[in-house]
């Protein structure tokens, strides 16, 4: 590996594009120091409001097993038609019995089966029962209330009592329970509260239902849920909905990637299904991922997920394609279906109590219309390999959403010509640091075709199951390209976002935030989005560089492999047709080398450095991100310009690391974490030192 010096013009396309192919090698200017320039007085662009967002799907136990606050797994025996998979039978001194699924005795259209229990020897201190050992153990934690609900009915002859308990699997402990007295012969919804004592944090635990008389009980629909966030009746975990909040982001694109399409229509994210009381929701296989989805967190979850977190929904509608056997609906009458579908989900979020779908929100708890102002029609079509699918799906269903919604802004997750979207969806997934920051400054020389980019899916994907400080340099590296070019860039948001760090609970590396049952954390990647989304003004100025270190790197050969950037066009001149960007979707999709022999990629010379430059239009606050992914110390000369002065204190928010590989874990959750110091010495030309490994925030106040 060798290293330059380089000089780097990072300023938007408005002003000057930066170079980085073909950059000119410079003598440092002083002790090796690189040196910027800020024209602070300037505007170069405006940062969008909407910049910095989530995008979530159900993923690695995003929702059954993560933020859904749901204990119970498989609380309606969906998840294996013959065998009723977490469900344990439970039998204590000498009690005997059975456990079985029992399709005689549905529970509702949308519940098939029910669990029946038979008991056959209990007596005195004898008891049967059922246990679930939830999603990787049932969290217990000290001087808790639990909500515990199910649906009973009993068989003739049956008069005991049940009780409800949280039990340690050892079958010793129980930390907290109560008593349903009598069970009818109808089926019938029992609520108790379990509280838990002086009870020692841990996972190892079940939920046990249990009684001391012999006969037959059918269970269905049990749940427990922990206190949740805003006291949702069947809401979120408080610990990862913090997390969330703490990053203050903008929107939340739902229901995601390939949750939303499914692998057949059968499986697509059908909204309709997810709504209403949780008992009347069948849930589905979640084959894209492999794993059953109750659809507690439904269209309306989503939605108070959003009113919870202050952000604007992104909606996705289904488009008429799923991504295995063919599902795919040609445009016309074929596909009209699914556009009213589209346009009847659209409903059900904005409309009032007079209008059809309104009201089913109104009746399902939520009286007032959300706010939407973005529809996404479908994701990553172009996985389609059909000629003119998309193009002719995309048309009918944005003349349609136009037609009758006329303000809302229509999505496209692949370029389009049928019509011109409002957005472009992209998705970036770059498999090491430097090949993320090799592309980091991509949209610097991106010409501006009056078509805004959304980038809903991207990361630097180094680190297992979260990344490490490695891609969160790689990150940081893209952000300041995004943040910098936010006159284009008008959206992005990081996938996956969540993953169930348990053994078989992940099927996608690299992941934002890694939680088990009783705790969570956030990456090094998560902390790096924190600082961005926090720390920013609404204008960007201009900055330039000099002296900016490179590092030699050479791209991977082969199909899936490096793809160079667009090409450099920048504002000036008649706007060209443009091709689609480079990159890669989460199934080895996108854009790929055309067939045939390829010349080896050259190696490419790539910054350890990378800035951007904000300004608070109202406070006057500026705002200076730098990213040394340098293994050494580096001096930065900064030189500001169109302010009378600065003054000498500000604050300075880090986050380092001593080796790139360094990350959190849910055993160290804070080992990389920013810090925020005062520092001084700050005028309107002064020189700081970065640390190795590190990213940087440094907010001035200037007049």
């Amino acid at each position: 590996m060798s290293t330059k010096i380089t000089t780097l013009r990072m300023l938007p396309p408005a002003a000057l594009c930066v170079l980085l192919g073909a950059s000119t090698v410079l003598r440092a200017q002083s002790a090796n120091a690189v040196e910027i320039q800020i024209k602070a007085d300037q505007v170069a662009s405006h940062v969008s409001p909407m910049l910095y967002g989530l995008m979530t799907e159900e993923i690695n136990y995003s929702y059954d097993g993560g933020l859904y606050a749901e204990l119970v797994r498989n609380r309606n025996f969906k998840e294996d038609s013959k065998d009723p998979v977490h469900w344990q039978l439970v039998e204590e001194r000498g009690g005997a019995g059975s456990r079985s699924l029992d399709a005689t005795q549905p529970f509702n259209e949308a519940i098939g089966s029910s669990l029946k229990l038979t008991v056959t020897q209990a007596s005195g201190n004898q008891r049967v029962g059922i246990a679930n050992d939830g999603f990787w153990g049932i969290p217990v934690k000290p001087n808790t209330p639990y909500r515990a609900s199910f649906y009973a009915k009993a068989a003739p002859g049956f008069a005991g009592a049940l009780t409800v308990a949280i039990v340690s699997n050892d079958g010793t402990t129980a930390h907290a329970s109560a008593q349903i007295p009598r069970v009818t012969q109808d089926w019938k919804k029992y609520e108790v509260t379990l509280t838990t004592g002086k009870a020692s944090p841990s996972a190892e635990n079940r939920l046990v239902i249990s009684t001391g008389n012999p006969g037959t009980v059918w269970f269905n629909l049990l749940s427990l849920f922990p206190p949740t966030w805003n006291n949702q009746p069947n809401g979120n975990r408080k610990d990862i909905m913090q997390l969330l909040a703490d990053m203050k982001p903008a929107f939340l694109r739902f229901p995601g990637g390939n949750y939303l399409e499914g692998n057949t229509v059968a499986t697509r994210f059908d909204w309709k299904k997810t709504i209403g009381d949780i008992s009347q929701r069948p849930g589905h296989l979640n084959d894209s991922w492999r794993y059953w989805s109750s659809d507690g967190m439904g269209l309306l979850e989503f939605l108070e997920w959003c009113e919870d977190l202050h952000m604007q929904p992104v909606l996705g509608v289904y488009a008429g394609y799923s991504l295995r056997g063919g599902a795919r609906f040609a445009p016309g009458a074929e596909l009209e279906p699914y556009v009213k579908e589209a346009l009847e989900e659209i409903e059900y979020v904005t409309g009032d109590a007079a209008t059809t779908w309104g009201a089913r929100r109104a009746k399902d708890g939520h009286p007032a219309p959300f706010p939407l102002d973005y529809v996404e029609v479908g994701n990553e079509d172009n996985a389609d390999r059909q000629v003119g699918s998309y193009e002719g799906r995309f048309a009918q269903f944005f003349d349609a959403i136009k037609a009758k919604y006329p303000k809302l802004k229509v999505i496209a997750t692949t370029p389009v010509t049928t019509r011109f979207a409002d957005v472009i969806d992209e998705h970036y997934y770059r498999r090491s640091e430097e090949e993320m920051a090799f592309h980091a400054n991509d949209y610097d020389t991106r010409r501006r075709m009056g078509q805004p980019v959304f980038v809903g899916e991207w990361a630097t994907r180094v680190g297992d199951p979260t990344p490490n400080m490695s891609a969160a340099l790689g990150d940081a590296a893209w952000m300041t390209g995004m943040e910098r070019n936010s006159d284009l860039v008008i959206m992005a948001s990081y996938a996956p976002l969540f993953v169930n760090v348990n053994k078989g609970g992940m099927q996608w590396q690299t992941d934002l935030i890694g939680y088990d049952a009783m705790s969570s954390y956030g990456s090094p990647s998560y902390y790096a989005q924190k600082m961005f989304s926090l720390y920013h003004g609404d204008n960007v100025v201009p900055i330039t560089a000099q002296g900016v270190p490179t590092r030699e790197w050479q791209p991977p050969a082969g199909r899936g492999g490096f793809v160079p950037p667009p090409q450099a066009a920048g504002r000036a001149g008649t706007p060209q047709p443009q091709a689609p960007p480079a990159g890669a979707g989460r199934g080895g999709r996108g854009n790929q080398p055309p067939p045939g022999p390829q010349q080896p990629p050259m190696p490419q010379q790539v910054p350890l450095m990378f800035f951007d430059a904000t300004r608070d239009s109202k406070t006057g606050a500026i705002y200076v991100k730098v990213v040394n992914r340098s293994a050494t110390a580096q001096p930065v000369h900064i030189a500001l310009s169109g302010v009378a002065a600065v003054e000498a204190s500000g604050q300075a928010i880090i986050m380092s690391a001593s080796s790139p590989a360094d990350t959190n874990s849910i055993t160290e959750p804070a080992r990389i974490v920013p810090i925020t110091t005062k520092v001084d010495g700050l005028s309107t030309n002064f020189t700081r030192t970065f640390p190795p490994y590190s990213i940087s925030v440094l907010e001035m106040k200037a007049r």
